[in-house]
């Protein structure tokens, strides 16, 4: 971990010109101190850095230094790509390792490509943490170390102790065969088998994780999103869930869909309107749902839930209509 911690290093001098000691620590998510050691080693291996005091001082690279360090390890490449989400690399705690990746593959670009490309990213900004209404995204947080276990084991085709915290439950060990990690809306998952059955994890409930030497019980091939959706197709129709027939104007269709569980079916009606069949988790969470909608969305089925929110509604307009 180290040499590649050196060569992040130098690659970033090489991109950004001088730095403070106290910058490279936050960008390689270490002390001060370990930069400073790692100075040492760089200069005592005969890498031409140099630092220099003052205000305005930092460690730099001799100019027209060149190195070919671009190689990358099997983190780095994985990272690469799931980088299509930033978040999902994080999630499984792949983070690190796809920064000291982007920095090799920068390195790799001849001078001019690079410096377009620099140029370029300054203006691209994928995801940011709050959106226009000032509401933070919200991320679920997953250590690297329970991440990089829990990833060891998939790759690895071995079986897997997990501390699981499942919604209402105390916190219990479970060794489960894992088949596969998948993140869906800043969330994480593993796929795995318990007892021959399929079972579904949210990471962030994942307290501790250890590998184990036995082979896991599992296919040797699979269709991870075929898994997925076999699995989302049977938590939208077991236990308690409701299943709702509602007509809504069409630009109310994405906060409609936001707040369901999932949507099975969606038509055109003759008004405009668009008609969705959608799950909800239970009575209470769809009556919340349609709620938020007033008038901008009318629910044609299940009765009850109709009567549910029409007497809410005369409920309402009792407790504030004209006073007697």
């Amino acid at each position: 971990m180290r040499a590649d911690r050196l060569v992040s290093l130098v690659l970033l001098l090489r991109q950004r010109g001088r730095m403070t000691a106290g910058a490279l620590a936050r960008e390689l998510e270490v002390s001060v101190r370990t930069v400073l050691r790692d100075m040492d080693a760089l200069s005592a291996a005969g890498v031409p850095v140099y630092a220099e005091r003052g205000r305005h001082g930092g460690f730099a690279l001799l100019p027209d230094f060149q190195t070919a360090l671009t190689g990358l390890n099997h983190d780095e490449a994985l990272a690469l790509l799931v980088a299509g989400s930033r978040r999902g690399a994080q999630l499984f705690g792949l983070g690190s390792a796809l920064a000291s990746a982007m920095l090799k593959v920068v390195d790799a670009l001849p001078e001019g490509l690079r410096d377009t490309a620099a140029d370029a990213a300054r203006r691209l900004l994928v995801d940011p943490e709050t959106d226009l209404l000032s509401r933070r995204v919200a991320v679920e947080e997953v250590s690297d170390a329970i991440a990089a276990e829990v990833r060891r084991a998939v790759f690895a085709g071995h079986r897997l102790r997990i501390h699981y915290a499942a919604v209402g439950q105390a916190p219990r060990w479970r060794t489960v065969d894992p088949i596969g990690l998948v993140t869906v809306r800043e969330q994480g998952y593993l796929l795995a088998k318990r007892g021959g059955e399929d079972r579904t994890y949210r990471l962030s409930r994942v307290l501790a994780a250890e590998e184990l030497d036995e082979p896991a019980q599992r296919p040797d091939t699979v269709d991870l999103d075929r898994a997925w959706q076999e699995r989302n197709a049977r938590f939208r129709t077991g236990g308690e869930k409701v299943a709702v027939l509602v007509r809504v104007d069409p630009a109310q269709r994405e906060h409609l869909v936001g707040t369901a569980l999932a949507v099975c079916a969606e038509d055109a009606d003759t008004d405009g309107r668009l008609r969705l069949d959608v799950v909800f988790q239970d009575a209470r969470h769809a009556e919340w749902a349609l709620w938020q909608h007033a008038t901008r969305a009318e629910v044609l089925a299940p009765q009850w839930l109709r009567a549910s929110l029409r007497d809410r509604a005369a409920a309402i307009t009792a407790r504030y209509g004209p006073p007697s």
